[in-house]
């Protein structure tokens, strides 16, 4: 049985660009899916035909249990989105932005107000509560714009890039706000550049790039596939590195090689053991008297994997950035 979000061969193009080629998606209810990619990958245009704002050129979407194609107005009761840009009205203040969305939503007047209320509290807004929007930061309009999508508590959520722009501080505010949401049984599908944001709140990753799923599975199981294990040494004397790299090779995984970094004096091996291996090369670099500046077990982080998939860094452009972006105006 599909998910609460479901996707099946979903194809979109905006003039010569697939922005996206054949994307599958399936999100169980009450989990995070963290959806990956560089600019111009397909996220937006994902997250764009999952919400009914675009139609595909082919494929199949369910979203809530519900067609988005044949019943886009079912689904659009059933969701909140929050996009890359905060969309508020700036001559409203805050707390009418808020009661306005309510209201839309067919609230009454009393429920719109308390809701707004409790969500001005919980985004740190409640000071700039009646002042007009205008006037706030770009920060502080981001997290109103936050604000107006959960006004409903919709059981599926979809939040495009929810943290850019904001600091660190509200950042780690929107990731509790987050897990609160889930906890409580919503499905969110999460687009994001910040790795450690998927690293944290998803359940599942998924990674995008050039309109087609390239890899999938939870942070752990990504990060398995880029290499495992490796020890990272710096030893105090240049003089010291060629004996160094003889020790490393010994506990090198598989036969691997030992990569050098002369200008650092680092040294790193991959490996299989963790700590207790660690230990006995320790041991072993003291007794060939190899004085070290600093020793460490690293594992891959989700920014290895994101390179190790796509060959560059999140904020990479490609072509596709640009009709992405034209179609997010």
């Amino acid at each position: 049985m599909p998910g609460a979000i479901y996707a099946e061969g979903l194809v979109k193009h905006f003039g010569d660009v697939k922005a996206l080629d054949g994307v599958d998606l399936d999100v169980p209810e009450g989990t995070v899916l963290g959806l990956l990619g560089p600019n111009g990958a397909g996220k937006t245009t994902a997250v764009r035909c999952l919400t009914t704002l675009l139609t595909p050129d082919a494929g199949k979407a369910v979203v809530a249990g519900t067609d988005v194609l044949k019943h886009p107005n079912e689904v659009r009761r059933s969701i909140g989105l929050s996009g890359q840009f905060a969309a508020v009205d700036e001559y409203l203040t805050g707390r009418e932005n808020l009661q306005m969305v309510g209201q839309l939503y067919q609230m009454s007047a009393k429920a719109a107000k308390q809701r707004a209320g409790e969500l001005l509290e919980q985004f740190n807004l409640a000071d700039a509560a009646d002042r007009p929007s205008k006037t706030y930061s770009g920060g502080m309009r981001r997290r109103l714009d936050l604000a107006a999508a959960l006004v409903v508590r919709p059981p599926v959520m979809f939040m495009d890039e929810p943290t850019t722009g904001l600091d660190p501080r509200n950042r780690q505010a929107l990731w509790e706000v987050i897990k609160d949401l889930v906890g409580g049984g919503t499905t969110l599908l999460l687009t994001t550049q910040y790795l450690e944001e998927a690293d944290n709140l998803a359940h599942d990753i998924c990674v995008i790039d050039h309109g087609r799923v390239i890899a999938r599975g939870t942070s752990d199981q990504l990060k398995a596939q880029t290499g495992g294990e490796r020890v990272e040494v710096v030893v105090h004397e240049p003089g010291h590195i060629a004996t160094a790299e003889e020790v490393l090779r010994g506990f090198a995984k598989g036969g691997g090689g030992t990569t050098v970094e002369e200008h650092t004096r680092k040294l790193t091996v991959p490996v299989t053991g963790g700590a207790k291996l660690l230990a006995e090369v320790i041991r072993e670099l003291d007794a060939r008297g190899i004085e070290i500046d600093d020793i460490g077990l690293r594992r891959p982080t989700l920014d290895d994997v994101f390179i190790s998939l796509t060959g560059h860094a999140a904020e990479a452009e490609d072509t596709a950035g640009d009709a992405e972006k034209e179609d997010t105006k």
